[in-house]
């Protein structure tokens, strides 16, 4: 009987014991229960005869729901029905024109338009691999990017053209066939498209055409951000499509949402995690050429927009709108991405109401990722025991002088402390592979890290310093190229942006380490936008940053600039200005030096400049 009365007052104060010693509980065991059901779906599609893809998730949402709007572009509405029937049209026009067959490798040229999906959904129909190129590239990288995939056929919208002509003749020596969406060429050398899909049979095609396909097939091509240098091709297989799919479900997205795309179709945030997932959910697209601060909202006003995605920069754009009485006016509920910095997050919570921000955390070619299903104000996601069990990772100590992972005296990495900031590896499994770069042997293996806990284990080498908190939540510090050191100190440039942008007059900033001759290591440097009709307050910046950061973080250089370049997914690009420094020769912005007697930041002259460069000033 005793035992029985203990029991009963065990499960009554259960609840309590849980929220007290485990407060994450039971959010940590729905997490845990999404991501093994995923992982029995896809064990399930793998097996099936013939394998279950995304494209064929597609297709039974055309079966059960024709009518419902798939695609809404610039008040066009695409139905599943007539995004089927459209497709097929373009398999058939490449089939019969290009002479295209299952594993052959079609890079495709296209903005966030129709056709992109449309010509997704083709190439997937007729078993081929989509090399997606990145519609803002020219010249040598979309020549290095069409090379990396070895594709044959390219196919172009017709607003880019003349960014393939540029390219034409070295194209033409590898024999690569052009076709561009348009009813009529006047090149000889490219061909037309349009004429050739509205001649083509709508009729569904045989799905013989891609029987062979199975869970390990290459899907697609998706190229690195080139934050580092020239893009990367990231080997893309279904299996890495159903992951990311099933995002969208994990966060709660039900079939009624609508949601609003408007990153480029190119990278996998876009496509993978915003349309592809869309089809998981079969749910409605509200697709937009490109971002938009003005346009944003009242998009998702018009549409009933209930989910949202973003990265970088983004949500920080929005911030920096002016406000107006509507800024709430909305059912956007879900916001889904990565990037978003801690006082950008909260910001954008105060203006724009009570959205529930989900970050996220992954690359492209990375074999495991984290999700902030908590909603920590910051946090890219959670330490769970059993995820960790499941997909392990670790964080180790990182020398960002020798830039390479600190070892102990039998070779194997160090492990940092809880609270303390480390290189995020994770380890390379049967069931969490790295599918590696295309063409790319050497940038393969230099991602993968060996003898790293232990003699002959592999890492993937994510480049990102991460830290988990007593709560085991984690966060993001900054990527290991972009961490300088200073004075025997380590600078995160994210953590000195997250001041400058504090100061009333910056609008943006991007900081980065420059080399100083005469000194070890990289001083600050940073650009910076100002705000409309602000003028760069030297006193006020030098006050802020005095305040918040110690002296070895404090940019010495300050670079004025009419904009922040950005890469096509909007991360700040580093590695050019670094190298141009802060050399009065070459540039024309107007350079600001801090002077530590004056406390303020100076214009640059040329005496101080050849007083650096002559080794006569010291920092």
């Amino acid at each position: 009987m005793y035992a029985i009365c203990a029991l009963l007052a065990l499960l009554v104060f259960l609840p309590q014991l849980l929220r007290h010693f485990f407060p994450y509980f039971w959010q940590d065991a729905n997490y845990l229960f999404q991501y093994l059901r995923c992982g029995v779906r896809i064990s399930r599609y793998s097996t099936k005869k013939p394998f279950y893809s995304v494209l064929d998730s597609f297709l039974d949402n055309v079966k059960k729901q024709p009518e419902k709007p798939f695609i809404i572009f610039e008040d066009q509405v695409y139905s599943y029905q007539e995004a089927e029937r459209r497709s097929n049209k373009v398999a058939r026009a490449l089939r019969s024109h290009a002479g295209l067959n299952h594993g052959d490798c079609v890079a495709v040229f296209i903005g966030n338009e129709p056709n992109f999906l449309w010509t997704w959904l083709a190439l997937a129909k007729l078993g081929c691999i989509a090399s997606l190129l990145n519609y803002n590239i020219r010249a040598k990288s979309l020549l290095h990017c069409f090379t990396c995939c070895g594709a044959n056929v390219l196919l172009v919208a017709a607003e880019l053209k003349s960014a393939v002509e540029e390219v034409l003749p070295t194209l033409r020596e590898k024999n690569v066939s052009v076709y561009i969406f348009s009813d009529t060429s006047d090149n000889e050398d490219i061909q037309s498209l349009g004429d050739k899909i509205n001649q083509a049979s709508d009729e569904p095609l045989p799905q013989s055409l891609r029987d062979s396909i199975n869970i390990h097939s290459k899907a697609a091509y998706i190229y690195t951000s080139g934050t580092t240098g020239l893009p990367k091709a990231a080997v893309v297989t279904h299996h890495r499509l159903w992951a990311a799919c099933f995002l969208q479900g994990m966060l709660g997205v039900k079939s009624n949402d609508i949601i609003y795309i408007n990153l480029p179709l190119y990278h996998s945030a876009g496509l993978l995690m915003g349309v592809l997932g869309a089809i998981e959910r079969g749910i409605t697209i509200v697709l937009s050429r490109k971002f938009s601060t003005s346009q944003f909202w009242n998009d998702c006003r018009k549409h009933n927009v209930t989910v949202i995605q973003y990265v970088g920069e983004v949500l920080r754009y929005l911030c920096n709108t002016p406000k107006s009485d509507s800024d709430r006016h909305h059912r956007v509920r879900l916001a889904i991405g990565n990037g978003a910095r801690m006082d950008t997050w909260k910001e954008f919570l105060h203006r724009f109401g009570d959205i529930q921000v989900c970050e996220c955390y992954g690359a492209t070619e990375g074999n495991v990722g984290f999700i902030n299903y908590i909603g920590r104000v910051g946090a890219i996601g959670r330490e769970v025991f059993i995820h960790k069990k499941l997909f392990p990772y670790s964080l180790i100590k990182y020398d960002t002088e020798r830039e390479e992972p600190v070892r102990d005296s039998r070779g194997f990495c160090k492990e940092v402390e809880k609270g303390e900031t480390g290189l995020l590896v994770l380890k390379i499994t049967k069931i969490a592979p790295f599918t590696g770069y295309a063409k790319n042997r050497e940038q393969t293996e230099k991602k993968q890290i060996r003898d790293v806990l232990k003699k002959g284990d592999v890492y993937f080498n994510s480049g990102d310093l991460l830290k988990v908190d007593r709560d085991n939540f984690i966060y993001f510090q900054d990527r290991i190229g972009d961490t300088f050191r200073w004075k025997g100190e380590n600078v995160a440039t994210s953590e000195v942006e997250s001041i400058l942008i504090l100061v009333d007059c910056i609008a943006e900033a991007n900081v980065y380490g420059v080399l100083v001759p005469g000194h070890e290591g990289r001083t600050g440097m940073a650009s910076v936008k100002l705000k409309e009709g602000k003028q760069f307050n030297a006193g006020d910046f030098f006050t802020t940053v005095a305040h918040h950061l110690p002296t070895y973080a404090r940019p010495r250089f300050i670079r004025i600039q009419n904009s922040i370049e950005v890469t096509g997914t909007l991360k700040q690009l580093k590695v050019k200005l670094s190298k141009e420094g802060f050399n009065m020769d070459t540039i024309r912005d107007q350079l600001y030096f801090l002077d530590d007697k004056a406390k303020t930041y100076v214009p640059m002259t040329r005496s101080i400049y050849e007083a650096i460069i002559n080794k006569e000033m010291r920092l």
